[in-house]
């Protein structure tokens, strides 16, 4: 017999490869036109291999929407353990998280997953615990730290978190779900975020 010449992927590398054919699918179709056949089709396997890995539509999609949010928090908080100035490193976050969540991909994942949450509640709870609570609940690590060092007088980080996610969002979230914007540029991403620092600061920074 033949030796198999073909690269064998392990379980976890297998199961990125169907979640990457998914995102497409999901995206290109949306959650209720895409099928198990189309992914299957397109990975180049049968459904039975498909099933292995998720026992249907509904949990391939959950999975998606997970992996989607980890990525997203990953790249906010690529920061070290110690994070310096707070002025700067609040900068940092503020630019990463709208460069990345403003982008077109990300709004066409963000509609995708919110059409669903709609019909699947659950879906809606997997993203928003996934993606908003747990970011913020790492910024908060952030300001928690920087409190510890006496940069900030907060009485609760993680909600001051979640209150300056929005000071750099609020606008321009809403004009890029209403279409009424194209991605920003690094420029426009300055003249949110610049401000909501300071603001920030003015309320909480010990320096104020």
């Amino acid at each position: 017999m033949m030796q198999d010449v073909k690269p064998r992927l392990d379980r976890d590398a297998r199961r990125e490869a169907i979640l990457d054919v998914a995102s497409d699918v999901f995206l290109e179709e949306g959650y209720a036109n895409a099928s198990m056949s189309t992914i299957a089709a397109r990975l180049g396997g049968s459904k039975g291999t498909l099933y292995n890995y998720f026992k249907n539509k509904e949990e391939l999609f959950a999975a998606y929407v997970v992996r989607h949010c980890a990525w997203q928090r990953d790249a906010m908080f690529e920061l070290s353990s110690d994070p310096g100035d707070i002025r700067e490193a609040l900068i940092k976050v503020g630019r990463t998280y709208l460069s990345i969540v403003l982008s077109d991909f990300s709004m066409a994942n963000f509609r995708v997953i919110v059409a669903e949450a709609q019909r699947t509640p659950e879906i809606g709870h997997a993203f928003y615990e996934a993606g908003p609570k747990s970011g913020s609940r790492m910024l908060g690590g952030l300001l928690q730290q920087a409190i510890d060092g006496g940069q900030l007088e907060i009485e609760n980080p993680v909600h001051a978190a979640h209150q300056f996610i929005a000071l750099c969002q609020n606008r321009m979230l809403k004009a890029r779900l209403c279409e009424a914007m194209a991605a920003p540029t690094p420029e426009e991403i300055d003249a949110e975020v610049l401000p909501a620092v300071k603001m920030f600061l003015a309320a909480y920074g010990t320096n104020r």
